[in-house]
């Protein structure tokens, strides 16, 4: 008996420690972000996002003990190189998570094909297309910013706000523009204003005067431009130059200094647009931590919602006491919204303190409150942002009516 009871004890040892180390493999988060084509204007900026809160997790004693560990998948804007990317980030690099990616044209077919099928959480920082709240995603895909159906009513409330009672609407045709122009289009015709003709564009097209005169058909005040930095600045260039149209408003996708610097501020001052946008404590802390790091936080949109997204499947491990990607999307939504005490960006390490304690957390983000609903939708608000004197500036930040 002495002898099984030693062999059993054996066992036991070698069992828990097999356990602990099961238990320890240090969290791996993928990052599917856009660092060429359409939208590497967004890339860098949102990719300092999820790199301030794996350097503040890491900084804070990790998660389980353990540092967490990043990589990189570069989705060119692009979705057969967005598929690509996530296909290596899960069998090659054996991610528990994915933040992105941020286009929705991307987002869906990673979705699909690739976080739904291999059981990886996904958490887009900005795929706003409405589409995305009834996908077929086996619930693997959440994401930190307001679907476009709500940001088409806040736009059209500022624009009907700023006295222009006729548009056309040129979009880039993925499920990004086509789901926000028509949002847009339902909500602008409500408030009694007119969309005289819309057109969708390809990405990487040398010209676009034929979508332009097309758009500009019915003399409308204005051209709303739902597109991304690169390809956007070409339809504002030639819509100057052809004499189609001299206002624009814009939306988030738009949102890009560089813009300004290329065409010129007196070309563009008095332009306007909406993008997802915070105001109160959490993003106060989050900008400041920003700050700190990578100098000033720039006017453009996902930065706080990509460290948000990281955040969460940081807790939700925790939360989980698991890197086993099927248990982080399960604890997503007990650490991200109520019942529980609020945490704040800064405050990963009181997080952990709390979850060990066996308390329920909820985690307000830098982007605002990450409420998570059945489809994996957040509500929110928006800013509406001028170009003035060359500077984008936010003119108020307010939930649409």
């Amino acid at each position: 008996m002495g002898k099984l009871t030693q062999t059993l004890g054996l066992i036991s040892a070698a069992a828990a420690t097999l356990a602990a180390g099961a238990q320890a493999e240090p969290l791996k988060i993928g990052a599917l972000m856009p660092m060429t084509g359409d939208l590497q204007a967004y890339g860098t900026t949102c990719y300092n996002g999820v790199q301030l809160a794996i350097d503040e997790i890491n900084a804070a004693g990790g998660v389980m003990g353990a540092p967490v560990a990043l990589a990189v998948g570069d989705t060119q804007t692009l979705p057969q190189a967005g598929v690509d990317a996530a296909k290596k980030l899960v069998s090659v690099e054996g991610v528990h998570g994915i933040v992105g990616a941020l286009s929705s044209g991307v987002t869906i077919p990673v979705a699909k094909s690739v976080s739904a099928t291999s059981g990886v959480a996904q958490i887009s920082p900005a795929s706003t297309s409405p589409e995305i709240t009834g996908l077929a995603d086996r619930d693997f895909l959440f994401r930190t910013v307001p679907t476009d159906a709500i940001q088409g009513v806040a736009l059209a409330q500022i624009t009907r706000d700023k006295g222009v009672a006729s548009v056309g609407i040129v979009y880039v045709n993925n499920d990004y523009g086509k789901g926000l122009a028509d949002a847009f289009t339902a909500a602008f015709e409500g408030f009694g204003g007119t969309v005289t003709a819309q057109t969708g564009y390809e990405q990487k097209q040398a010209s676009y005067r034929g979508e332009l005169q097309a758009a500009s058909e019915g003399s409308p005040e204005a051209l709303v431009l739902i597109g991304y930095p690169e390809n956007g600045q070409t339809i504002i260039r030639q819509a100057l130059e052809g004499g189609f149209f001299t206002r624009f408003v814009f939306t988030d996708g738009m949102k890009a200094p560089e813009i300004i610097a290329n065409i010129g501020a007196d070309y563009l001052n008095g332009a306007f647009g909406t993008s997802p946008e915070s105001v109160g404590e959490s993003n106060t802390r989050f900008r400041e931590a920003y700050n700190a790091a990578y100098g000033e936080m720039p006017p453009k949109p996902y930065i706080d919602s990509s460290y948000d997204a990281v955040m969460l499947i940081a807790l939700a491990a925790e939360k989980a006491q698991s890197t086993d990607p099927a248990a982080i999307r399960d604890a997503l939504r007990a650490v991200a919204g109520p019942p529980g005490a609020p945490v704040m960006p800064g405050d990963f390490a009181k997080a952990v303190e709390m979850l060990k304690a066996g308390q329920d957390i909820d985690y307000v983000g830098a982007a605002g409150p990450e409420n998570f609903d059945a489809a994996g939708d957040v509500a929110g608000t928006y800013a509406h942002w001028e170009i003035q004197d060359g500077q984008i500036v936010t003119v108020k930040v307010f939930e649409p009516k």
